[in-house]
């Protein structure tokens, strides 16, 4: 009895804790005291009483959190991201570093690959090889284009499959951001995994953000994912520039009908929803396919063409919203 008696004591204290932290009991209701049933849990978490739990849920997850730090020589970072693979961020993100620059040639740009499961950085900016280190010890970037790039595809083997688990990705991920000689960079653009998970984390708790940009087809099963995304940056602090609609029409070559494959105006709506800016739309383009797989990014290899124009606004409407953050 005795033993039973300690172990519902137990249970007890698991619930309390989950009820005041998260405001989510983790046990059966048939572990709630009698007195205390479902209406009462729900008053506590209402008006005044959920402001207040908010508050103490922001305290907890602060408890521990590293101090961002910012990365040396770097003036702001952008990330670009995505709730879900597929919908064409890494060769948003290459197109964006090399659009901030095409707009402004004073400025300098790097370009993060922090996606260390499947790197295309490489690919898309045609850069092989291992960096080379400094003498004290930093790896150096290597360029293309006038882009500082760094990624794990530059350290292993090209198919190399990178099995590893959280505390490895971690590791690597500090390596390229904090033992890289980034020299002196206006922007540094990081193009992030998909998804909503240790990385994201890891990177927003440790340099300072100054924006994300979130990268979305117009189709539904996107969007949800999409908004995820942006939710999530929110919830850590992390301003949101706003939205870019990738794929968001086809022109067919021939006849120049125009297909919204995808849907249409999706992300628009997102970006309305969310109370964010509508960055740019991305035609879906055999141009863009072509150029990216070649490794020569539409930006540069065809700078006068529609859809390197499309690149150029998005990044010039980011440096806006870069503009207006409070100073």
């Amino acid at each position: 009895m005795v033993k039973l008696h300690d172990s519902y004591k137990k249970l007890l204290q698991i619930y309390t804790f989950s009820s005041n932290i998260i405001g989510t009991p983790l046990l059966p209701s048939r572990f709630v005291p009698s007195h205390q049933n479902r209406h009462d849990i729900r008053f506590k978490t209402s008006g005044a009483g959920e402001r207040a739990l908010q508050e103490r849920q922001r305290q907890h997850m602060a408890r521990g959190l590293p101090k961002q730090k910012p990365i040396a020589g770097v003036k702001e970072v952008i990330v670009v991201a995505s709730g879900k693979g597929g919908v064409g961020k890494s060769t948003t993100a290459v197109n964006l570093a090399l659009g901030l620059m095409a707009n402004d040639q004073s400025k300098s740009v790097g370009l993060l690959d922090a996606d260390v499961y499947g790197p295309s950085i490489p690919k898309l900016m045609n850069l092989k090889g291992n960096p080379e280190l400094t003498d004290n010890n930093l790896m150096r970037p290597l360029v293309n284009f006038g882009i500082s790039c760094m990624s794990m595809g530059f350290l292993v083997e090209e198919v190399a499959p990178i099995v590893w688990r959280g505390l490895m990705v971690m590791s690597a991920i500090e390596k390229l951001i904090r033992q890289v000689d980034w020299g002196n960079l206006d922007y540094l653009v990081i193009d992030m995994p998909p998804g909503t998970g240790d990385v994201q984390l890891s990177i927003t708790q440790n340099i300072p953000i100054a924006g994300a940009v979130i990268v979305s087809t117009p189709q539904d099963i996107a969007l949800l994912d999409a908004r995820r995304g942006a939710e999530m940056f929110r919830k850590v602090n992390v301003p949101v520039l706003g939205l870019v609609q990738n794929m968001s029409v086809f022109q067919c070559p021939k006849c120049n009908h125009q297909t919204h494959i995808f849907g249409s105006d999706g992300a628009k709506e997102l970006a309305h929803t969310l109370g964010v800016e509508m960055l740019g739309d991305i035609p879906l383009h055999l141009n863009i396919r072509e150029t990216s797989d070649k490794g020569q990014p539409v930006v540069v290899s065809s700078p006068n063409s529609p859809e390197a124009e499309a690149y150029r606004r998005v990044a010039a409407a980011v440096v806006r919203q870069l503009a207006k953050r409070p100073s």
